[in-house]
């Protein structure tokens, strides 16, 4: 008797244990889910690092949900071909001028703070630069261009006898009031040829009038990646570079020699 009294509570015991191993082989299930379900969400940040910076909006710069409807009458398209940039490149700079800037650079010179909010990077600190640089070759080459009126006399009394002082170094300065800069570098006359080389179609930017794109300030945008290009080209090939793409791209066709 004793012996059966003694094997109901090993029976009883075993009984309990029993639902203990299905527990155990429930955390582990889910332990096996959760850990692939986190490979898999790794995996996804991995492939969203080997994305390119310009091709898309980082995750921690969204907003969890949309703060103002969209209005489909104000969706502009902006270019994502990195070949079709590539091909204005090479018809601004000339041949091997797809390769002069890194892919990052060559978007970011062409991207305007209206364009997905800033949140892509935008190019004004370049266009800053890269005005300077063109501001100057263009004062270097009015005072290198022969000049447009000879001063003959002094205070411009031809009854006067008194020579003035001449200097081969100082006959284009009269260029500088005659041509000033203000009316040689003019947003109608960048906008122009930004247009003929094609950069209205590679240019991102988002215009506050979608049907009225002139009313809607692009002949600044395009100014502005005008400059910035030059400011690229400055900071990754050198001032030298930089000096002979503004006089030869950009004032050359301009009449500006």
């Amino acid at each position: 008797m004793a012996s059966r009294t003694a094997s109901r509570p090993l029976q009883c015991v075993l009984k309990r244990v029993r639902p203990s191993c299905e527990c155990s082989s429930i955390r582990t299930s889910s332990i096996r889910q959760f850990s692939a379900s986190r490979s898999r969400a790794e995996q996804s940040e991995t492939d969203r690092d080997q994305r390119p910076r310009w091709s898309y909006t980082p995750e921690e710069m969204k907003a969890p949900f949309p703060w103002k409807p969209q209005d489909p009458s104000k969706v502009f398209e902006c270019n994502e071909d990195p070949e079709k940039l590539d091909r204005f490149y090479v018809n601004f700079l000339g041949r091997g001028g797809d390769t002069m800037l890194a892919d990052e650079v060559k978007w970011l010179a062409i991207t305007h703070k209206s364009f997905d909010q800033g949140r892509r990077g935008f190019n004004d600190r370049l266009a800053f630069f890269g005005r300077r640089i063109l501001t100057l070759q263009t004062n270097l080459a009015l005072l290198n261009s022969p000049t447009t009126a000879t001063r003959t006399h002094v205070g411009g009394n031809p009854s006067d006898d008194r020579i003035p002082f001449l200097h081969p170094a100082l006959e284009g300065i009269e260029n500088l009031s005659s041509a000033p800069v203000g009316e040689i570098l003019t947003k109608e006359r960048l906008s122009a040829l930004a247009t003929q080389v094609g950069m209205r179609e590679i240019m991102r930017w988002q215009p506050r009038l979608v049907n009225k794109l002139d009313h809607s300030g692009i002949d600044v945008i395009l100014t502005t990646c005008m400059y910035a290009i030059i400011g690229a080209i400055a900071l990754h090939r050198g001032g030298a570079v930089a000096n002979e793409v503004a006089r030869e791209k950009i004032l050359k066709p301009l009449g500006v020699s």
